[in-house]
């Protein structure tokens, strides 16, 4: 199962932690793997190369994370979008997909 937890503070998303596999479909085959590991490299591209923000994002195999470090509130709109994303494909796939909301 891929797990995303978005974390927020005051309301404020300040970033998200992907993380896990789906296998619904051998590797380089599993579109819901591809579908959230897509939509989240566009959120932490989005924020960090076009917002310019500063934040700090790590991947590695089953492994996206994005903290937004200032100005979170900047990415509102991006980050709300994703979770929105994910919470539909959540809807879809339940066996592969869970979003996770948590307080910091």
């Amino acid at each position: 199962m891929i797990k995303i937890v978005f974390f927020q503070k005051n309301s404020i998303i300040t970033g998200f932690e992907a993380k896990g596999h789906s296998m619904s479909a051998p590797k380089g085959e599993d579109i819901i793997c591809a579908f959230v590991s897509s939509a989240c490299l566009m959120a932490a591209n989005t924020v960090t190369e076009i917002l310019s923000l500063n934040a700090s994002a790590k991947s590695a195999d089953g492994f996206l994370s994005l903290e937004i470090l200032e100005n979170a509130e900047k990415a509102g709109a991006v980050l709300e979008g994703l979770r929105l994303h994910l919470t539909e494909l959540q809807k879809d796939y339940p066996q592969s997909v869970k979003v996770i909301n948590s307080e910091v």
